[in-house]
């Protein structure tokens, strides 16, 4: 292929990304927040903007049964087989949102792909760029919805979840001009694809400190999550002695800091534990607590540490649950194992990445992101942005156009080094 013009700059390339943030970020359910939650009109919204975007990209546009947005830049060179490389993210919210939460990796596609047309950079492969609509699992009791149904992991019963109105995903699928019956019949042939690639946001501080743009992620952590209930016994506030009392919450407290200092020993396997939910019975201020119930939500960069995690929080209890006269219980209900990256892709991306004049640089992922879908189904392959003190969910998140511009680039040029792995293959 020939270019048809000369190439952006980077910097040309973060001012065109951050124009197209701003004009998403203004279709939300709310004038004074940002929020788009999958299968509203607000959604259906985002959906055409990004396919009219992906058109102007010249790319082909059509959109599939869940909603998800496909634009297709075809091979330059169909002689080496119809291959596909997938790269996206997802255009739905958390309520009161960050703007660039997945719509940068999704706004990084569309621009990396008219790039690479642009350049003429020799593709022995198709380029789909995925516009995914349930990856923040808000609206229903879903997650991840658009891009398991390509891994062929997503269940019919999910489509019978249903919002806080009593609507179900079938339902507002059809509403949204879906065809929910469809749901297993949109899983891509893993033997077609190349992989998958994302770009996105870090949603934590290591890249600011290390003073880089992007970084190359190593995995996608996996996390599991458990009910905790410790029962004490309920007494009178003013009348029973400290040391004959049975209180859930002190109980509680103390496992609190025994998970955290368990964390904190693991640092090295990037184990993290968090208490997100605590709720206390009877809940009066002259009462002595009888039950306190909490969540863990326990993370990893592998699965072996955060086995190991648990298996310590769990002796740490024990102790607590027979020095307190409190017992303790655990119910998981919730587990997603590690999704490593591809260090084919890893490596291809440290070589993009350096060609830019920016140093390598990897780091795990404590979040979820639709490539832990993906996973099930080919190769996945992530680079992250730096974000402004690691603030993500919140309307304060921030990345600058300079960064965005790096991130575009760095997509080009990952892609490029995959092609070039793909004709030596």
């Amino acid at each position: 292929m020939v270019p048809d013009e000369p190439p952006l700059t980077a910097h040309e390339l973060g001012e065109e990304a951050a124009a197209l943030i701003d004009e998403l970020s203004r279709i939300s359910a709310e004038e004074d927040k940002l929020t788009r939650l999958y299968l509203t009109p607000e959604h259906r919204n985002a959906a055409d903007l990004v396919a009219r975007w992906m058109r102007q990209a010249g790319l082909d546009v059509r959109e599939d049964s869940l909603g998800t947005v496909r634009g297709r830049l075809p091979s330059s060179m169909p002689a080496y087989g119809e291959k596909c490389l997938l790269i996206g993210s997802h255009i739905d919210t958390v309520i009161d949102a960050g703007k660039f939460d997945g719509a940068l990796g999704v706004i990084c596609a569309i621009l990396a792909a008219r790039e690479l047309r642009k350049r003429g950079i020799d593709l022995p492969f198709d380029i789909d760029v995925l516009a995914f609509g349930d990856e923040e699992g808000v609206r229903f009791p879903t997650t991840l919805l658009s891009s398991s149904a390509l891994a062929g992991t997503a269940p019919y019963s999910e489509l019978d979840a249903r919002d806080a109105n009593g609507i179900s995903v079938a339902e507002a699928l059809r509403e949204f001009g879906g065809r929910p019956e469809n749901i297993q019949d949109l899983k891509e042939v893993p033997e077609k694809l190349v992989g998958y690639l994302e770009v996105h946001i870090e949603q934590g501080p290591v890249l600011e400190r290390e003073a880089l743009p992007v970084g190359i992620v190593t995995s996608l952590a996996g996390a599991e999550r458990h009910w905790i209930t410790v029962q004490g016994e309920a007494g009178h506030a003013g009348t029973v002695p400290m040391d004959a009392r049975k209180d859930a919450v002190s109980a509680a407290a103390d496992l609190i800091v025994s998970m955290e200092t368990a964390a904190k020993s693991a640092r090295s396997d990037g184990v993290v534990a968090t208490v997100g939910e605590l709720g206390i019975h009877p809940g009066a201020v002259n009462v002595i607590p009888a039950q306190v119930k909490m969540t863990l939500d326990l993370r990893a960069a592998t699965d072996r540490p955060r086995a190991a995690a648990i298996d310590e929080i769990k002796a740490r209890a024990a102790r607590i649950s027979r020095k307190r006269g409190c017992p303790i219980e655990f119910d998981q209900f919730h587990e997603v194992v590690t999704s490593p990256c591809s260090e084919i892709f890893q490596d291809a991306a440290k070589r993009a990445i350096a060609s830019m004049g920016i140093r390598p640089f990897r780091l795990m992922s404590g979040a979820g992101h639709d490539g832990q879908a993906m996973k099930a189904l080919t190769d996945i392959g992530m680079l992250f942005v730096r974000c402004r003190k690691g603030i993500s969910h919140n309307p304060s998140e921030y990345v600058s156009i300079e960064d965005m511009g790096m991130a575009v680039e760095a997509t080009v040029r990952w892609v490029a080094e995959i092609a070039q792995q793909e004709m030596k293959a």
